[in-house]
């Protein structure tokens, strides 16, 4: 896996996106970041287009790219578009969104005793995520270029990975794949308006 590769792929789709919705008038167009993304040391940045009075399109991804100490790893990119249905009108309000994500990620050496997250302390997983759900939120107006956004997501994602023994040395020790069925969003951005 080439994750430089996979990032320039990521890149690409972004600036197409972009420059397919180029036309769109200013004052419906806004950028955001997760705070909570920032919490998992994750630079992240998302755009979000009106459609209608009622509707909007998302698109948000990250990518953590560092190392950290003792070899621990969670190096990823993900890329996840929602769709979403506002209640009063854009931008304002409550809205029910439906979203895909796709990702890739190098993780491992990290002591999360959490469920099924404690196998990372141990061991690296290698691989790749797909899947799709639905999402419930909130925006806050602040002031004429300013929103603040509460979201979470629950669905699905087909997880596809190679295992590794320890969280920094080399053999492949299995592969598999996994069903998840959970969160699969949560969302506290900022957002401001270009106008």
């Amino acid at each position: 896996m080439n994750l430089s590769n996979q990032l320039n792929k990521g890149y690409v789709v972004i600036l197409i996106f972009i420059c397919f919705f180029q036309q769109a008038h200013a004052q419906e167009i806004a950028i955001k970041t997760n705070l909570a993304y920032w919490a998992t040391t994750t630079p992240n940045l998302g755009m979000e287009f009106a459609l209608g009075k009622k509707s909007t399109l998302e698109i948000s991804g990250g990518v953590n790219p560092f190392e950290f100490s003792d070899n621990k790893r969670f190096k990823h990119w993900l890329v996840q578009p929602e769709y979403r249905w506002w209640f009063c009108e854009a931008f304002n309000g409550h809205f029910l969104g439906i979203h895909a994500h796709g990702a890739q990620f190098n993780v491992g050496g990290w002591d999360i005793p959490l469920g099924r997250l404690d196998v990372f302390k141990d061991k690296r997983y290698e691989g790749y995520l797909y899947g799709a759900g639905i999402s419930y939120g909130y925006q806050w107006v602040l002031t004429n270029r300013w929103n603040f956004e509460f979201n979470i997501g629950a669905g699905y994602a087909r997880i596809h990975y190679d295992e590794y023994p320890c969280k920094d040395c080399g053999t492949k020790q299995d592969e598999g794949n996994y069903n998840y069925w959970g969160i699969t969003r949560v969302e506290l951005s900022f957002i401001y308006f270009i106008k």
